[in-house]
């Protein structure tokens, strides 16, 4: 892949890339819609990855090319304003980038730019934060600045907030800056402290995306958050993270019955993470495998945020696994995919009964993809 970028690269601009960077998708273990109310999560970066080619412009423009969108481009001029598009979308990511940094008072230089990449989209697997991690590290990189790990979530974040629209969390964006090769990350979204957890070597990470197609996902994603930070202000809290279990219990009475299950699930959820964090440690699968199920059932009775398919996935592999291993929905939700923990001898295993029961019951189609944990954005040439 990096041989075929710096190709099309050569061919395009018609000259070398100074640098190629690449930075992973992510799959989150356990901790689902609990980043942006500042608890805890644990993702790991896979093996799937977005690889971004630059070489330093002395006209402070932008050029961009997309090898994954039939060689679409995009240019915009760094001392102009920058516009969102409503077409095409994938460049929106590299603009917000830009204006993030400059937002933050960095001196960027012209760049010409090359993306590709094999994170899939639209599963849930942060394709997105991917892209907005090797950009900000790539044109910080020619503009010989040295961001933080912190610092380039904290870009990608705001490149989604503000410019992109989607008002997701900083977890992508920080597992994609920070991941350790081997380990789950545990990061604690109040202070962004982090913990990696080493993932037993027995274990293998399944990943199956439902191709259930995520139309929803940005508008009722942005509910979500909506319904968190209003039973937030209920409890008089800056956000779910300062309100107890206890808090919630005796207080709940008037509290709307839809935002309170919303609220709920944040609350167990943090709970359920911490636990999963100890249970990997451990190496204690069959924990792991009960905190899993019932996060699922949370994101489905509480949060409201699966979809049958999904479910038959997730139904199918706990009948399958029972106590040896781990599966539920990951992802913002309405599609996307299932995650897996399962032992290695068990995979071909796991991959034959999706792939007899899945399209027969739904009519869809799974992809499947095995990964390892990653390590994060990094110069690859």
């Amino acid at each position: 892949m990096i041989e075929k970028l710096n190709q099309a690269f050569t061919a395009h601009y018609e000259a070398v890339a100074e640098q190629v960077i690449r930075a992973p998708g992510r799959v989150n273990l356990i901790g689902e819609h609990t980043d942006y109310n500042k608890g805890f999560v644990l993702p790991c970066a896979v093996d799937y990855c977005t690889l971004v080619a630059i070489s330093a412009r002395d006209d402070n423009e932008v050029r961009v090319l997309s090898l994954d969108y039939s060689g679409e481009t995009d240019s915009f001029h760094l001392n102009q304003v920058i516009l969102r598009l409503a077409n095409p979308m994938w460049a929106n990511y590299i603009r917000g980038v830009v204006v993030a940094l400059q937002h933050r008072g960095h001196i960027l230089c012209g760049a010409n730019i090359a993306v590709t990449g094999n994170v899939p989209r639209g599963a849930g697997l942060s394709s997105s934060a991917s892209l907005e991690i090797a950009v900000a590290r790539a044109l910080t990189g020619i503009a010989g600045l040295q961001l933080s790990p912190l610092e380039l979530a904290q870009v990608g974040q705001d490149a989604e907030n503000a410019f992109v629209g989607c008002h997701c969390g900083i977890m992508d964006q920080l597992v994609c800056a920070s991941a350790t090769a081997g380990h789950a990350l545990g990061i604690d979204c109040n202070d962004f402290s982090l913990t990696p957890v080493a993932i037993p070597e027995d274990l293998s990470i399944v990943i199956i995306n439902s191709n259930v197609r995520r139309g929803l996902v940005d508008s009722e994603y942005n509910r979500r958050r909506e319904q968190c930070e209003a039973a937030a202000r209920y409890f008089n809290a800056s956000s779910l993270r300062d309100v107890t279990l206890a808090q919630f219990n005796s207080g709940k009475r008037a509290l709307d019955p839809v935002i309170a299950s919303r609220a709920l699930h944040v609350l167990e959820e943090n709970e359920r993470t911490l636990a999963a964090i100890d249970a990997l440690r451990d190496n204690d699968i069959p924990a792991l495998s009960h905190l899993m199920a019932a996060s699922h059932r949370s994101m489905k009775e509480l949060f409201e945020i699966t979809v049958a398919p999904i479910d038959f996935l997730v139904d199918t592999l706990d009948e399958l696994l029972g106590d040896d291993g781990g599966v539920r929905m990951t992802g913002g939700g309405f599609g996307g995919c299932v995650v897996a923990l399962v032992r290695s001898h068990r995979v071909e295993e796991v991959v034959a009964v999706v792939e007899q029961r899945y399209t027969a019951a739904t009519g869809l189609t799974e992809s499947i993809y095995l990964t390892q944990p990653s390590e994060g954005v990094r110069r690859v040439s």
